[in-house]
């Protein structure tokens, strides 16, 4: 890999992602679970300032006192940080602070990269960084929805997208894809870059099950809603079904039912549900309780995985199945689809795997801390880069979310 060319390319998508908001959009914050997308573009910073300038570039001075208490996501063992929940009344920096301090580190990370003055432990936690700036360009997306999505004027990030005209009508006749079981291996095989999550690689045994081959739709969701999916206690986990009374649920987020029709928000705006897309943006509870509902279950993570590798084996390409990364709402895709769309819930719970061993140093909180009360998702989303849609990919997010790109595939014992 190319690490500097590669630098240069995601830095620049970050930049690219932030350009249709304003100063005004850049600051706001929704939710606890938001963040404005100038802190994005200053954590991503922050991230190559802290573990490899300060730390492997000799003579380097920090841009700005008070950044690395601004910027630190959740790094206790790096120090002090500031409370997610009140990352939107930051007022300072402003987006063009932001901007000269990007350009600060791109210019000496281009220096020291063009110099060859990082070791190969060095150029590691460079790659690490450029996947975990991938990562939030899509959190950039997720977050900035919720907040467009909160403002009663007409807004959207992206005009001119998807529009009722456009998006998919027709209605793709549900499959399944059965998998005889067994002995199967899991996890990263070692070729390229995976999260420590991914690792090891290791066998599990799958009794025979069934998976569907597409995600559920919309017109599904709208069947399991007009049947009292959102009224039916017995279908819920017990703390779902506390989430459905005390937060009104009755439909997935950013749906809105107008004179007795559904519409839905998006990235380009709002529209009228179609009834052919995946439905997107439920959270782990609305998707047991669906599959309930369907008398089906959700996958387990292995499950999932299996049938994503013998799909790969069988020749099936990622790279065609998903959209740009500025895609605004997740279509239909094709027959058989596996990647993309959005993430899917499975039931598996996000624990480390036999053999697993947290990273010495800081780096060592990346993925590890985080393996309890969270769920496992796989696929990747329409907004998900490229280079992480793969079999072994561990997305996770605690039970009730919704905010993120998240979707339902069905399961069943065969």
């Amino acid at each position: 890999m190319d690490l500097a060319a590669a630098y240069g390319e995601v830095r620049s998508l970050t930049e690219k992602l932030a350009e249709p908001l304003s100063a005004e959009d850049q600051t706001v914050q929704s939710m606890p679970d938001v963040s404005p997308t100038k802190w994005h573009r200053g954590h991503t910073s922050w991230f190559f300032e802290t573990f490899v300038l300060s730390r492997h570039s000799p003579g380097y001075e920090e841009f700005q006192e008070g950044f690395s208490y601004l910027f630190n996501s959740y790094y206790q063992s790096v120090g002090p940080r500031y409370e997610r929940s009140r990352r939107g009344s930051v007022s300072r920096p402003g987006c063009a602070d932001i901007a000269r301090y990007r350009a600060h580190v791109d210019s000496e990370m281009s220096k020291a990269l063009s110099a060859g003055n990082f070791d190969e432990a060095t150029l590691g936690l460079v790659e690490l960084g450029l996947h975990h700036e991938q990562q939030h360009q899509e959190l950039l997306l997720m977050d900035i929805k919720h907040v467009l999505s909160l403002n009663p004027l007409t807004v959207c990030y992206l005009p001119g997208g998807i529009t009722d005209q456009q998006a998919a009508t027709s209605l793709p006749q549900q499959g399944w894809i059965r998998h005889e079981g067994g002995l199967v291996r899991v996890g990263h095989d070692g070729n390229g870059f995976a999260y420590d999550n991914e690792c090891p690689a290791h066998e599990v045994l799958l009794s025979p099950f069934k998976l569907a081959d597409r995600l559920v739709t919309c017109a599904e969701w709208l069947a399991f809603i007009d049947d009292g999916g959102y009224r039916t206690a017995e279908l819920w986990l017990a703390e779902g079904w506390d989430r459905v009374r005390s937060e009104g649920w009755e439909a997935p987020l950013y749906w809105d039912r107008t004179d007795g029709s559904w519409d839905v928000f998006t990235l380009g705006g709002r529209r009228s549900v179609n009834l052919a897309e995946p439905v997107c943006h439920v959270s782990y509870f609305e998707a047991d309780a669906f599959a309930t509902w369907a008398g089906a279950r959700l996958p387990s993570e292995f499950e999932w995985e299996a049938v994503a590798r013998r799909h790969l084996d069988a020749g099936g390409t990622v790279d065609g199945q998903l959209r740009d990364p500025a895609c605004v709402h997740p279509a239909r895709q094709g027959r058989s689809e596996i990647f993309g769309g959005a993430w899917a819930w499975t039931s598996s719970a996000y624990l480390g795997y036999p053999g697993f061993r947290r990273a010495q140093g800081a780096v060592g909180e990346y993925n590890a801390k985080f393996m309890v009360n969270q769920q496992v998702l796989r696929g990747g989303s329409v907004a998900t880069p490229q280079g992480h849609v793969r079999a072994s990919y561990r997305n996770f997010f605690p039970a009730h979310a919704r905010w993120a790109f998240s979707g339902v595939r069905l399961a069943k014992d065969a």
